[in-house]
């Protein structure tokens, strides 16, 4: 670990957004799903979230993510509603990219709020159980003859309008994550392969230095 990359990591953590995120309803092409990601690890997103498809995998990882799932953590849900009822139980609007007669301009919507934004399957986009389910439905105005946009394209482009709303508000300046959350991810990140085993000893991570040295 060179001082240099801790400072990167804790750059980084410090600019995370922990009240953004995503919810992908059984996106399954790879490279859709790697391109999310890592529009997510772009804009600061900490957590994504995911029900996969109905395979019961998620998509693998490849080349496309530019290794952005190391540092977005993927948690998986078993159905696309109660995934949306337990993010609006934390006080998170769902905004569902669905064409509906509630439907908004995606720059409509308050990105400055706790905020998940709800992508559907490639073929079949959101149910419209889970878009009813959501706070509001969002559409990306388009003015061509093909109607809809590749699934990683419509999550960048609303995510990097969330980051244009959060950067004018200064949600960027100030650190998001609670100071001992961000140290314990810092850790993580900068010793992957030794943070799990202080987690399966159920032993706390040593402290780091300045430059990213384990304080012995």
């Amino acid at each position: 670990m060179t001082p240099e990359r801790y400072e990167k990591i804790r750059r980084v953590l410090r600019r995370r957004q922990p009240t953004l995120t995503v919810l992908m309803d059984e996106v399954n092409k790879p490279h859709n799903f790697s391109a999310i990601l890592r529009t997510c690890d772009a804009v600061g997103v900490l957590t994504a979230h995911a029900v996969p498809p109905k395979s019961g995998a998620l998509p693998t990882f490849d080349a496309t993510s530019g290794s952005a799932h190391k540092w977005v953590e993927v948690q998986k849900h078993p159905d696309a509603v109660s995934a949306v009822r337990a993010l609006q139980g934390q006080g998170v609007q769902v905004l569902a990219t669905h064409l509906s007669q509630r439907s908004l301009d995606y720059r409509e919507p308050d990105y400055t709020r706790p905020t998940c934004v709800l992508l559907g399957a490639e073929k079949w986009g959101v149910s419209d159980e889970a878009a009813d389910a959501a706070d509001a439905n969002i559409v990306i105005p388009m003015f061509g003859m093909v109607q809809s946009l590749n699934v990683s394209v419509a999550a960048a482009t609303i995510l990097f309008e969330a980051q244009r709303q959060r950067l004018a508000a200064g949600m960027y300046d100030t650190p998001q994550l609670a100071p001992a959350e961000l140290d314990r991810l810092a850790f993580e990140w900068a010793y992957p392969d030794l943070a799990p085993g202080y987690r399966d000893r159920g032993e706390e991570y040593p402290a780091l230095d300045e430059a990213g040295q384990i304080v012995r």
